[in-house]
């Protein structure tokens, strides 16, 4: 029989007294969890803000009609509650999106994505949004425009993706984080 002051490779904890349990972590606190969504809306606000700096230059080659913005407040029936320009409200609707939904999934799925840092896994999971983003927000582009368009909003992509990740790997390193 091993002598009870050695540890096994099989303790949970080598540091732990024998007959001790190792205290495991508490993860799963209120605050834990308000800490870590609010993480995931400023990655997603970052992200967002990146976003939209591409997709405003790719307006100015006119490989983007931000009215886009604005079918999305029609499809989802808001611009009848808020009929006064709808193009912004396309977008506020859009960037809670991009604060809410997407940070969330990628905190779920990003341990499934490839690369060792949320940044990397960040890069692909903006590919795969890019994949619903470009026929979803496409208009009438043809020729050069659509080519910009799809070059521009895929780097948009890639850059909102990225800056998410990187926002999850900046406080990844708090000990009290979930991300």
């Amino acid at each position: 029989m091993a002598d009870s002051d050695t540890h096994t490779a099989d303790s949970v904890d080598l540091g732990a007294e024998v007959g001790e349990e190792a205290a495991e972590p508490d993860f799963d606190t209120l605050l834990g969890v308000i800490t870590d969504g609010f993480v995931g809306a400023v990655g997603g606000l970052v992200g967002t803000a990146a976003m939209t700096v591409v997709l405003l230059v790719a307006a100015t080659l006119g490989g983007f009609d931000t009215a886009s913005f604005a079918t999305l407040a029609e499809m989802t029936g808001a611009s009848i509650l808020v009929p006064v320009y709808p193009a912004a409200l396309g977008y506020v609707m859009f960037l809670a999106g991009g604060m809410v939904i997407w940070p969330l999934m990628l905190a779920s799925i990003g341990s499934y994505l490839p690369g060792r840092r949320f940044a990397e896994r960040g890069v692909s999971f903006g590919i795969v949004l890019w994949t619903g983003f470009a026929p979803a927000f496409h208009s009438d582009q043809t020729g050069t425009a659509l080519y910009l368009y799809l070059l521009l909003t895929l780097v948009a992509h890639v850059a909102y993706g990225f800056t998410l990740g990187s926002v999850f790997d900046y406080f990844s390193t708090r000990p009290d984080t979930l991300v």
